[in-house]
């Protein structure tokens, strides 16, 4: 391991029993796949994944912190890929019904998608692991996780109430 880290935040909103997801089309990291809205922190941000998913969520959709109920940070992620420490910050919030979002993302087709249908959709390695444990378990929780994965296993381990 050389030390080279990519940091990353990602925030999944829901609304009522939906969530949004974005059918990303080009990215540096990952292949065309469904994922939260969310993306690569910026050197200002190394230190605060808020603010990183915040700017993120703006950027791509329109939203603010205002826009948003319960916004919290319920997941980190680490996976080595290659000789690169990917690290996720995984927020989830609900949307305000009467926030106002811009549906037309530069970064792919965005889609609110049943919890029940969520997991069917091709998406990045870990953040399949995450999305399918947070519906099944973090959903009903205020427990915060930490996550580990490689190309064979994903542990996810509660670390205490966020």
């Amino acid at each position: 391991m050389n030390g080279k880290l990519r940091n990353m935040a990602t925030v999944y909103i829901k609304k009522n029993d939906k969530m949004l997801l974005l059918d990303r089309i080009g990215s540096k990291v990952v292949k065309r796949s469904w994922c939260g809205v969310g993306g690569h922190f910026e050197p200002d941000e190394v230190n605060d994944a808020k603010a990183a998913v915040l700017r993120e969520m703006n950027e791509e959709i329109g939203l603010t912190e205002n826009d948003l109920d319960n916004l919290d940070l319920r997941y980190i992620a680490l996976r080595l890929v290659k000789d690169e420490l990917r690290i996720n910050y995984y927020f989830f919030a609900d949307l305000k019904d009467d926030a106002e979002m811009n549906y037309d993302c530069d970064e792919g087709i965005l889609e609110w998608v049943s919890f029940d249908e969520v997991n069917s959709r091709k998406m990045p390695y870990t953040a399949q692991k995450v999305i399918a444990h947070y519906l099944e378990t973090g959903i009903n929780t205020t427990d915060f996780y930490s996550v580990t994965a490689d190309d064979e296993n994903v542990n996810i381990i509660p670390m205490g109430v966020s």
